[in-house]
């Protein structure tokens, strides 16, 4: 734990897991790291931010429920809970970047004001940016509900009418004015609109769709821009820890558990998000698929065992992320 300094408030970024989902990591695997952190000198918190859709930890009371649910409870892990971007995804802070997508980045306040952090990532498939690793769970982890929307979508919101209920709330949370109510129901200037994401925060009535439609190159380098954002002013103070077991197809935000695609392989740790992320991919790919798994088709159909899961080229971070210097895809694995 070099990268703690003695009274260091540290935030331990995880995920807590969609309810219905049972392979994300324990907390019986997170309390060794809460108490490695104490014993280095830090002051321990665990943490995420609120999920851009709407359902078992869209706000901080129902994703404070679902961790404790899910057994994250101090008493159990020796740490309390802190939901990074506040009750409702709008403690946010703007960091420049000035990179290819973004010059800011709006990312949850608990990881800009943390001293220091360990990114503990559950490693497994992803459907849209392929694997979900250190680098997923940390930019995209640590970017509020507005920030999460710039990252998913080249493309605005839009009004479900059917839905809508005209209550205006909308219209008051928008920052450009690119919202007006007509006949009772609330229309989106898309000329005015830039994708900040306010409105899907604010609206109760869950009538403003979000447009799931970037490509998965555009999103996985947005997310490494949200990683430059977190590490920021934090150089050699976030350490990252990958646990390859149950690397499942799809992310722990699914509300089901799928057969993992490979057997249980360990746990590696780094410095370094793109070396861990690469190696762990390596590892993975390396690995004889598990036949009872969904991939083990498109293995046989000459793909890699992580792109068989989802036909997603998970690639493009690793090198987004060297050429924009977030880290590198050289590494060596030191068994211990």
């Amino acid at each position: 734990m070099k990268c703690i300094s003695k009274g260091d408030l540290t935030a331990i970024k995880l995920h807590f897991g969609e309810t219905g989902n049972t392979t994300f990591l324990s907390p019986v695997m997170i309390k060794p790291i809460v108490e490695s952190v104490k014993k280095a000198g830090g002051n321990p918190f665990l943490t995420d931010a609120n999920t851009l859709y709407f359902g078992s930890r869209s706000n901080a009371v129902d994703h404070l429920n679902t961790a404790y649910g899910h057994g994250f409870l101090p008493s159990v892990v020796g740490a309390p809970v802190i939901i990074a971007d506040g009750l409702i995804g709008k403690s946010d802070t703007d960091v420049e970047v000035n990179l290819k997508h973004f010059s800011t980045v709006k990312l949850a306040s608990a990881a800009i004001h943390a001293d220091s952090i360990i990114v503990a990532s559950h490693f497994k498939c992803h459907m849209v940016g392929g694997i979900g690793g250190a680098i997923k769970n940390m930019g995209m982890g640590f970017g509020t509900r507005a920030g999460k929307q710039q990252m998913h979508s080249d493309m605005k919101p839009q009004v479900d009418p059917e839905k809508c209920i005209g209550c205006g709330k909308c219209t008051k949370s928008c920052p450009k004015n690119a919202i007006t109510i007509s006949k009772g129901k609330a229309s989106i200037d898309i000329e005015k609109c830039y994708g900040c994401g306010e409105c899907l925060i604010t609206c109760g009535a869950k009538a403003i769709k979000i447009r799931w439609d970037s490509d998965a190159k555009s999103l996985q380098e947005k997310v490494v821009e949200y990683c430059m954002g977190v590490a920021k002013g934090k150089e050699g103070k976030i350490g990252y820890i990958n646990y390859l077991i149950n690397v499942t197809p799809h992310c722990d935000c699914v509300g089901w558990s799928d057969i993992s695609i490979v057997n249980d392989i360990g746990i590696l740790a780094s410095t370094d998000p793109v070396a861990i992320d690469q190696a762990s991919a390596d590892l993975v790919n390396s690995t004889n698929v598990n036949p009872l798994s969904c991939a083990a088709k498109g293995v046989g159909e000459g793909l890699d065992n992580i792109r068989a899961a989802n036909e997603v080229d998970w690639s493009f971070q690793l090198a987004y992320g060297e050429q924009v210097g977030l880290g590198s895809r050289k590494y060596e694995l030191i068994h211990i």
